[in-house]
């Protein structure tokens, strides 16, 4: 769904006025449910990624704060950062690289056939990745405290007025 559709303009006023008919400790429910149909809107399957993204960098985020050990809490935002830069990698690197290896294999004599295991890029993944990276790190650094309300902190992650431009906010 494209900022500059009708489908857009019909889905956007249909957000905004319910948002307003709602009492104000509700309104995120239909931002969450809002942001979500509207990343589905895209590929359905999608929707997976985002989660992904959201659930693992809430718990371990969780996790980070809640532990006082340097180490344990550093191999925790370690962890945070591969898992979320290796699903990144998958879908936005993947199949240059693969054709890479497979090019340069030929250039040096060898057959290599790279797979047809290919990835469409997932709407506003690098978005959600760096902003999910973002708030990890300024909970390790003990910058903010850990959301610790899962709707709320995936509606941070998945807002959709921003999620396809940006830019990366602050918790």
């Amino acid at each position: 769904m494209l900022f500059n559709s009708f489908i857009f303009l019909y889905f956007f006023s249909v957000v905004f006025v319910l948002f307003y008919s709602l009492k104000p400790k509700y309104r995120w429910i239909l931002l969450l449910v809002s942001s979500y149909t509207f990343y589905m809107y895209w590929n359905i399957n999608y929707v997976f990624l985002i989660l992904f993204t959201t659930l693992f960098s809430f718990f371990i985020t969780i996790q980070i704060a809640r532990n006082d050990g340097v180490r344990q809490r550093k191999i925790l935002l370690i962890t945070n950062i591969c898992g979320n830069l290796g699903v990144l990698f998958l879908f936005k690197y993947w199949n240059f690289f693969n054709q890479a290896i497979g090019d340069g294999l030929a250039l040096l004599g060898f057959t290599y056939h790279p797979s047809g295991f290919q990835l469409l890029l997932p709407v506003g993944i690098s978005f959600y990745t760096f902003q999910a990276l973002s708030y990890s790190v300024d909970v390790y650094k003990r910058r903010i405290k850990p959301e610790t309300h899962l709707g709320k902190f995936a509606l941070f992650i998945s807002f959709f007025p921003q999620l396809v431009a940006g830019p990366i906010e602050r918790a």
